[in-house]
C-alpha cells in the first residue's frame, strides 16, 4: 500500500471518529450514563487497537467493537447476548443497547456461564400406587446444590401440616448415593429420587406430575435449591422465597386461606408475583408453543407468573401442568443457560394457566383472611347423554360392520398446529354399552361431581326405535343407580351427520296419532323409580326439535293428555331452547322450560378465527390447505353467552347451559367445525362466571351441560387422555359446594 492510501485510511478513519451519527452519540451517552463501558478492560482485552481508537475506546465500541462480539465489560459479551437471545438477534437491537433499557430489567443473561460437568444418569421410570395411603398436602423439593441441604433440612424438619415430602436430587454419583442416606435419617417418610441433570428444577417436578405422584392432594408446594449465580442476591432471594411459603409459624392457617379461596391457582412469597411483560426475555415464543398444546394461547390480561419458581399450588393447576405432557426429551441439555429454554418458559407460562382458569396468584400478604360467599349451587345439575356407542344392524348396513362413533373419534386428524384431536378416552376405555357396568360407572363418575341426571336420547321413528339396548339393559338392572330422563331425538338421520342435508338414512314421520305411540315408547322408562323428577313431582321429558311436529301446539297438548291417560300423570315438557323464537312455528309458554345447548345460537361473526367473514386470523398457526370448515373461539363464545343481550333474547323459564367443548371433526373431518381453546381452564372461567351472572335467573336454578360423552363433537365431561378428570373436578367446585348430601339424594330420587 501507497503512503498516500495509508495516509488516507487513517484520515477515514479520523472522520468516523469525529463526525460520528447522532443516533451513535446518543448511544454513547447512554452507555456512559448507565456506566456500562470499561475502557482500561477494553484497551486491555484488544492490545491491537489503532492508537487513535485507543484515545476513544468507546466510540470504537459503538462503531465497530460491537459487531466483532468484543466486551465493553468483563460482565456482558454481545456474542453470548445475541446467542443466548435469538429474539434480541432477530430484531437488529444492538446488543448492549438492548440490556441497558430493557434486557437489565428482564434478568437476561449477559455471558455464557461454564456448566458443571456431572456423570450421566438414566432416571428410573416413576410410578405411584394411586390407592397408596396420602397425606393432606405435598412437598418437593429439588436437590441441585448439596451443600445447601442443611439449610433445607432444619426447615422441612419442623413443617407443621400433615405433609408428604418427594425430594429428587441431580445425580452427581457416590456423593448422591451419600446424601440420600443422610436425607433419609433427617426425613424416613421422603421419597427420595434421583434425576438426571436436565430442565433444572422443572423437569422434576414435572416428572412427579406427569407420574401422578401428586394426584389426590388439597395443594402442593414446590421448592429447590436456589443459589442463582448470575445474581449478586442469590441467598437473600432464596431464602425470601422459601420463608415467604414456608414460614416458621403460621403455616397451617395460611395454608387454609389459601384453600378455601376459589381464585387463588399459587401462592407465592410477597413481592414475587410478577407481570411476565417485563420478563418474557426471549421465552415468549416457547411458552406460546407449550400452551398450544392444550389449546390455550398467551392469555390477554394481567399475566404474572411466579418468580423464581417457588409455590403452593392447586390441584387444578398441577392438572394443567400434567396436561401439557412435557416429557425429558423436549428439555434442553444444560449449558449453564439462564434463559431461552423450555425450563424458563414453562417457568414463566404457569401463571397463563391460572389466568384462563380465572384465577391469579396469591402473595402471602393478599391470602385474605375471610373467603366472600360463593355464588348461589346450582339446585339440579343434567347432562346429555348419548346412548350410542354399540354395534346395530342399521349402522352396519350403513357405515360398516361394527360400526360405532368410536371409529371416528380414533381415527380424527389434528388440522391446526397444538389442535387436540384425536381424542381419546381415559378411565372409562372405548366401552361398549351393551355392558351396563359401564353405565353404573359413567353414573359414578357424573355422580362425583354434582351431575343429578343424564338426559338420554329417545330414538324413536314413528314406532321405529334405534340405539335403544343401553337403556334397556339399565331396566333390566334394578340394582345400578343410573337417574335419568328422556330427550326425544326428533330429526331425520341424514349421511352427513349434521341433521340438514345429504342421504337421509332414517326419516322422521308423523304419522296421525303418532303422540300415543310416543308416548307408549317412554312408559317402561318413566315407571322406572331412577327415572327423574326434578321438581319432586313431574317426570321429565324434553323434544330436541320441536318446530319438527307438523302442529307443535296441538301435538304437545295431545302428549300431555296422552302421559295423563297412561297413568303417569302431568309431565313436566322441556324443549331445547334453540329451536324456540324468531320465526318458529313453536309459540313461548308451550313448554315449561328450555334447555340452553352452547354452542348453538351462540357463534357470531366475531366469533370466527377461520372461515368467518374476517377469513384466516389464525396467521402461521391456522388450518393447512384444504381445511374447508369453521373455527371459532371457546372464550369469545362464552363470554357472549353471559351478555345481557344475549340473554335477553332466550325464552323465558331456560335452563342455563354450558359445554365442556365442541369439535366434531371426528364426523366431518376437513369440513369440521370447532371451538378452539376448549379446556379445563376455560371450561372453569365459563362455568364460575355463569354461576355469578346467569344461575339465578335460570329455571329452577337448574344447569345443564352438553354433554357427557358426545366423544364425536368433542363435547365430553367423561376422563379423556390428555385432561384425565379435570372438567369433573371443575364441575364438582361448583356443583358441590354448600350441598348438603341429604339435599342431593333428594334432588336425585324426587
Amino acid at each position: 500500500m501507497s503512503r498516500f492510501r495509508v495516509f488516507a485510511a487513517r484520515v477515514r478513519k479520523a472522520l468516523a471518529i469525529i463526525l460520528i451519527r447522532r443516533s451513535a452519540l446518543a448511544y454513547m451517552r447512554t452507555i456512559k450514563r448507565r456506566r456500562a463501558f470499561d475502557p482500561t478492560f477494553y484497551r486491555r482485552s484488544n492490545p491491537g487497537l489503532n492508537r487513535l481508537f485507543r484515545l476513544f475506546p468507546l466510540r470504537h465500541y459503538v462503531l465497530w467493537g460491537e459487531r466483532a462480539g468484543l466486551q465493553p465489560n468483563a460482565k456482558f459479551s454481545p456474542e453470548a447476548y445475541l446467542e443466548l437471545h435469538p429474539d434480541i438477534a432477530l430484531s437488529g437491537i444492538p446488543a448492549l443497547y438492548h440490556f441497558l433499557t430493557l434486557g437489565q430489567g428482564e434478568g437476561r443473561q449477559t455471558q455464557r456461564l461454564e456448566s458443571e460437568a456431572l456423570p450421566s444418569f438414566a432416571p428410573p421410570p416413576l410410578r405411584f400406587d394411586p390407592a397408596r395411603k396420602k397425606k393432606r398436602f405435598a412437598l418437593h423439593l429439588h436437590i441441585y446444590y448439596p451443600d445447601l441441604w442443611s439449610e433445607f433440612a432444619a426447615r422441612l424438619r419442623s413443617i407443621e401440616v400433615d405433609t408428604d415430602i418427594y425430594v429428587t436430587l441431580t445425580w452427581r454419583g457416590e456423593q448422591t448415593k451419600w446424601l440420600a442416606d443422610e436425607i433419609a435419617d433427617v426425613l424416613p417418610h421422603a421419597t427420595i429420587i434421583p434425576m438426571a441433570n436436565k430442565g433444572r428444577d422443572i423437569l422434576p417436578f414435572f416428572r412427579l406430575i406427569n407420574a401422578d405422584a401428586f394426584e389426590g392432594y388439597e395443594a402442593v408446594c414446590k421448592i429447590h435449591t436456589k443459589k442463582s449465580p448470575h445474581r449478586d442476591d442469590g441467598a437473600d432471594w432464596r431464602d425470601r422465597l422459601v420463608s415467604g411459603i414456608l414460614p416458621r409459624a403460621g403455616l397451617s392457617h395460611r395454608l387454609n386461606r389459601f384453600i378455601a379461596d376459589p381464585d387463588a391457582a399459587f401462592w407465592v412469597a410477597d413481592g414475587q408475583s410478577l407481570p411476565v411483560s417485563d420478563w418474557w426475555g426471549s421465552n415468549r415464543d416457547k411458552t406460546a408453543a407449550a400452551l398450544r398444546r392444550i389449546e390455550m394461547d398467551i392469555p390477554r390480561g394481567d399475566l404474572r407468573f411466579p418468580a423464581g419458581s417457588m409455590y403452593w399450588a392447586k390441584p387444578l393447576m398441577i392438572g394443567l401442568m400434567r396436561s401439557l405432557r412435557l416429557t425429558d426429551e423436549m428439555f434442553e441439555a444444560e449449558q449453564g443457560q439462564v434463559d431461552g429454554t423450555l425450563a424458563h418458559a414453562v417457568e414463566r407460562g404457569i401463571g397463563a394457566l391460572a389466568l384462563a382458569a380465572g384465577q391469579s396468584i396469591r402473595e402471602t400478604a393478599s391470602l385474605i383472611p375471610t373467603i366472600p360467599s360463593a355464588p348461589a349451587t346450582p339446585r339440579y345439575v343434567s347432562a346429555f347423554y348419548l346412548p350410542q356407542f354399540h354395534p346395530i344392524p342399521e349402522n352396519d348396513r350403513w357405515w360398516g360392520k361394527g360400526f360405532t362413533e368410536w371409529r371416528g373419534v380414533s381415527d380424527a386428524k389434528s388440522a391446526f398446529p397444538g389442535h387436540l384431536q384425536p381424542q381419546r378416552p381415559a378411565d372409562l376405555g372405548y366401552y361398549d354399552l351393551r355392558a351396563t357396568e359401564v353405565m353404573s360407572d359413567q353414573a359414578a363418575l357424573a355422580q362425583s361431581a354434582g351431575i343429578d341426571a343424564f338426559c338420554v336420547y329417545h330414538y324413536w321413528f314413528g314406532g321405529k326405535r334405534l340405539l335403544e339396548a343401553p337403556l334397556n339393559e339399565i331396566l333390566a338392572r334394578p340394582e345400578i343407580d343410573f337417574p335419568f330422563y328422556l330427550c326425544w331425538a326428533n330429526e331425520s338421520w341424514r349421511r352427513n351427520w349434521d341433521g340438514l342435508s345429504g342421504e337421509t338414512l332414517m326419516e322422521q314421520a308423523y304419522a296421525p296419532g303418532f303422540e300415543a305411540a310416543l308416548v307408549a315408547s317412554t312408559l317402561p322408562y318413566m315407571r322406572d323409580p331412577r327415572y327423574q323428577r326434578p321438581d319432586g313431582l313431574r317426570p321429565r321429558f324434553v323434544i330436541y326439535r320441536p318446530e319438527d311436529m307438523p302442529a307443535p301446539a296441538q301435538n304437545v297438548a295431545r302428549l300431555r293428555r296422552a302421559w295423563v291417560q297412561a297413568g303417569i300423570g302431568p309431565v313436566e315438557l322441556g324443549a331445547v331452547g334453540f329451536h324456540v323464537g324468531g320465526d318458529s312455528v313453536v309459540e313461548r309458554g308451550l313448554f315449561d322450560f328450555h334447555i340452553e345447548m352452547p354452542p348453538h345460537g351462540l357463534v357470531e361473526a366475531a366469533s370466527y378465527d377461520f372461515g368467518g367473514p374476517a377469513g384466516n386470523l389464525m396467521g402461521d398457526a391456522g388450518p393447512a390447505n384444504g381445511f374447508a370448515g369453521l373455527i371459532y373461539d371457546y372464550n369469545k363464545v362464552a363470554e357472549r353467552s353471559l351478555t345481557p343481550r344475549y340473554r335477553r333474547r332466550l325464552p323465558e323459564y331456560t335452563i342455563a347451559g354450558i359445554m365442556p367443548g365442541w369439535d366434531n371433526t371426528a364426523r366431518r373431518g376437513a369440513r369440521a367445525h370447532i371451538a378452539r381453546g376448549a379446556n379445563p381452564a376455560s371450561f372453569r372461567h365459563w362455568l364460575r362466571r355463569l354461576q355469578e351472572t346467569s344461575l339465578e335467573t335460570s329455571y329452577r336454578g337448574e344447569l345443564f351441560i352438553n354433554a357427557w360423552n358426545e366423544w364425536a363433537e368433542k363435547a365430553v365431561m367423561e376422563p379423556t387422555e390428555v385432561f384425565g378428570r379435570l372438567n369433573l373436578d371443575v364441575l364438582a367446585e361448583v356443583t358441590l359446594a354448600n350441598r348438603p348430601a341429604a339435599t342431593q339424594e333428594l334432588k336425585r330420587h324426587g
